[in-house]
């Protein structure tokens, strides 16, 4: 049944990246539309920014169906698609060393055949001597502009109906850039380039080249071309774009779910292939967790700001600049963030971002499902903090270990 909006301005999907671990963020979005939670705002990095261009750029009817027609592309290998597809049936059902096997074998043929529809691997001349930029890589990624195109109606995301936000890097100055569908100068000229430059993760996938925006009746009137800028994968700086939308001003009340794909908690590891598992989860969910402590101790500061200028009389602070740029900087707004964290299966392993088989994914998608409807069970979670305290987290598998 679905629910009644939650009492928000602005509803917020956020989508960490994660390679093949992404099918999870599809399950939650299956979830919610399920619900009939309909976000305002997706923001994505890497697989992410994939998933929220499939997400913005469809009608909300279409979405579940079109990510599954993502995910069941590339989780076929790109060589030999129905080689041994076999064997998914009778994997499935396991959960012991037979799926490690198996998704071990899935691994290899990634990386030696590349998945359909995304990415196919360059030959072993490529490497030979120096390489354009945009094939400076193991992988070409040609494949995915195609998908994207199929399953992205570009047109709608450009009409801003749903604001969508992906993050890269710029190869030669190392600066973090948003190309955002609503504001800035990336406004109404978002393409599939943009989307492939957030995922594309060196040295496995090489950097898009984009041209760098101007008017656009200036760029058709003189037909000059305009400088053109390589981007490589946002998540090198950061793998979580929840500071991009809290930081968005005006600042406004912001139920965000924040769809992570690494999880902070593990196992102390026993062995060299374990420990370098452990240390990329780690390594992107410290940050994820970070950028979260951070926005929670900066909106509380934002809130006391409020306060304490509410203390000074108007016809002060209306002539002082510092108080008029205190306000600027102060909010009474409240932010509720839902996490959502992928939790390691047994048979995961070092190779669980780029194991794209379909048996792991559809695994992944049921997943991000349960979790998402496990969450919806706690509907005072949904409603908007009151009180001291404006920023608040919820958790569903923090909650279970606190009940444990």
């Amino acid at each position: 049944m679905p629910l009644t909006r939650p009492p928000f301005d602005t509803i917020a999907l956020v989508l960490q990246g994660g390679g093949a671990l992404g099918a999870y963020q599809a399950g939650v979005m299956e979830g919610l539309a399920t619900a009939g939670i309909e976000p305002d705002w997706v923001a994505g990095i890497s697989i992410g920014a994939i998933n929220a261009a499939i997400i913005a750029g469809n009608e909300p009817a279409d979405r579940v169906a079109k990510l599954r027609d993502f995910w069941n592309t590339v989780s076929r290998p790109a060589a030999y698609p129905d080689a041994m597809a076999f064997m998914d049936a009778l994997v499935e059902p396991v959960d012991d060393w037979r799926r490690e096997i198996w998704n071990s074998w899935n691994a290899w043929r990634a990386l030696t055949e590349g998945q359909r529809g995304f990415f196919t691997p360059r030959p072993t001349t490529a490497f030979l001597g120096p390489q354009p930029p945009n094939a400076a890589s193991f992988y070409d990624t040609a494949p995915l502009k195609a998908t994207l195109e199929r399953l992205v109606d570009f047109d709608r995301i450009n009409a801003g109906v749903t604001r969508l936000t992906v993050s890269a890097v710029n190869v030669e100055t190392g600066n973090f850039e948003a190309f955002d569908n609503q504001h800035g100068r990336w406004r109404k000229r978002i393409r599939a380039e943009h989307i492939m430059a957030s995922g594309a993760l060196p040295p496995g996938f090489p950097a898009v080249a984009i041209e760098e925006p101007g008017p656009i009746e200036a760029s058709r009137a003189s037909g000059a071309p305009r400088p053109v800028h390589y981007y490589w994968d946002g998540g090198l700086v950061s793998n979580t774009p929840l500071t991009q939308v809290l930081d968005d001003h005006p600042r406004r009340d912001t139920l965000a779910f924040q769809i992570d794909l690494w999880s902070a908690r593990g196992k102390v590891p026993t062995n060299v292939i374990d420990a370098q598992e452990r240390v990329k989860d780690i390594q992107f969910s410290s940050r994820t967790r970070a950028i979260t402590n951070m926005q929670a101790q900066e909106q509380r500061q934002r809130r006391m700001l409020r306060e304490l200028l509410e203390q000074i009389p108007q016809e002060v602070r209306e002539k002082s600049p510092a108080c008029r740029a205190a306000a600027h900087q102060a909010t009474a707004r409240s932010v509720s963030v839902i996490q959502l964290i992928y939790q390691d299966k047994e048979w995961d392993g070092l190779s669980k971002d780029y194991e794209f088989g379909a048996v792991t994914m559809r695994s992944h998608w049921e997943s991000g499902l349960t979790d998402i409807n496990a969450t919806l069970e706690h509907p005072h979670w949904l409603e908007r903090p009151e009180g001291d305290d404006p920023f608040v987290t919820h958790d569903i598998h923090r909650q279970r270990r606190r009940q444990d």
